[in-house]
């Protein structure tokens, strides 16, 4: 379980940056939220990630309280020969239209800071 926890916290130590750099461009001095896209198939693990993020977060004065919250996406893949999308996680690599294996991964992989929230 450390090396999962030591993945989110190199997660959160970039995303901490993407927040700096962000705020500084915009003059903001203390960011409230920040929102995360994460995808049910990325390597991510939410509640580590949130737990990651309160003790790094509140190291700096511009985080200092920051809410992480996360938007679970779900995994859907699409099949090439028979053009259908359909739920990664239930069914995997192989398509439940067609039994295909000519299928790739639509969306779900996602790791992205989609808002922040910032003091007036």
């Amino acid at each position: 379980q450390l090396q999962t926890e030591m993945h989110e916290l190199g997660i959160v130590f970039y995303i901490i940056k993407d927040v700096k750099q962000v705020a500084e461009e915009n003059h903001v001095g203390h960011v409230n939220s920040v929102v995360m896209d994460i995808g049910e198939v990325s390597t991510v693990v939410p509640h580590l990630l949130t737990d990651c993020w309160r003790w790094a977060a509140d190291k700096e004065n511009l985080l200092r309280g920051c809410e992480l919250k996360v938007n679970t996406i779900p995994a859907v893949t699409h099949c090439d020969d028979c053009k259908k999308e359909y739920e990664t996680v239930k069914y995997g690599k192989t398509c439940p239209f067609c039994n295909s294996q000519n299928t790739w991964l639509l969306r779900g992989n996602e790791v992205e800071i989609k808002e922040l929230r910032a003091d007036g």
